[in-house]
C-alpha cells in the first residue's frame, strides 16, 4: 500500500506514515465494528445468509487493518487510531442499529387503569394485541400484550404515554413471530436440513 501513496501520488513517507495510514486504519476499524453490529442484529433475527456475508466482510476488513498494523509496529499513531476507530465504530454501529430498527418486539403493558382507549388505538393501527385480567400486588391489574415492527415502537410508546402515562411496560425483542400473518421470518436454512429435522422428529 505504501507505494500507491508515496510513489504514485508523490506523498512523503512521513505524511503517509503519520497521517494517511492512521486515517485509513481508523476508517477500516469504524467500518469493521459497524459491520459487526449489523451482523449481530441480523444473526439474532435469524438471517443466516445475510449475517454470514457480513461476517466475511468484517473479517476481511479486520485482516486488512491488522496487516498494516503489523507492518508498522514502530508507528505509535496507528495504535491510537486503531483503538479510536474501535470506540467510534461502537458509536456509529449503535446509530446504524437505531436507524435499521430491524425485527419485531413484544410490548407488555401493565396498568390498573382502564385500557379501553389503548385497545382502541391498537385496533385502529392494526397492532395485534391480547388483553389479560391479572392480579397484582395492589389488586386487579390489566395486562396488554402487543407485537409490532420495531420501527413503529416509538409511535406506540408516545401514544402510550399520552393515554396511560403511569402504565408500566417492558419491551423485548422477538426472534420469530409467525402466527396468522404477524411475521414470516425465514432462517434461510437449506432444504436438506429441514428434511433431516422432520426425520428426527418422526
Amino acid at each position: 500500500m505504501d507505494h500507491i501513496f508515496i510513489d504514485s501520488l508523490g506523498l512523503s513517507e512521513n505524511v503517509f506514515a503519520y497521517f494517511i495510514l492512521p486515517l485509513l486504519i481508523f476508517i477500516a476499524r469504524v467500518a469493521e465494528v459497524s459491520v459487526n453490529t449489523i451482523r449481530i442484529i441480523y444473526m439474532l433475527g435469524g438471517r443466516r445468509y445475510t449475517s454470514t456475508i457480513l461476517g466475511f466482510f468484517e473479517a476481511f476488513i479486520w485482516l486488512t487493518a491488522m496487516r498494516q498494523i503489523f507492518q508498522h509496529l514502530d508507528n505509535w499513531v496507528c495504535f491510537f487510531t486503531y483503538a479510536g476507530g474501535f470506540a467510534a465504530g461502537i458509536f456509529v454501529g449503535m446509530i446504524i442499529e437505531e436507524r435499521i430498527a430491524y425485527g419485531k418486539v413484544i410490548v407488555r403493558i401493565i396498568t390498573r387503569k382502564d385500557v379501553t382507549p389503548l385497545i382502541q388505538y391498537l385496533t385502529g393501527v392494526d397492532f395485534r394485541h391480547t388483553q389479560v385480567r391479572a392480579e397484582g400486588r395492589d389488586g386487579e391489574e390489566n395486562l396488554v400484550f402487543t407485537v409490532l415492527a420495531r420501527e413503529r415502537l416509538d409511535d406506540l410508546i408516545e401514544k402510550l404515554k399520552e393515554i396511560l402515562p403511569t402504565a408500566f411496560y417492558t419491551i423485548e425483542n422477538v426472534k420469530v413471530a409467525d402466527e396468522n400473518g404477524v411475521a414470516n421470518i425465514s432462517h434461510g436454512g437449506l432444504k436438506i436440513f429441514t428434511w433431516l429435522r422432520g426425520v428426527i422428529r418422526n
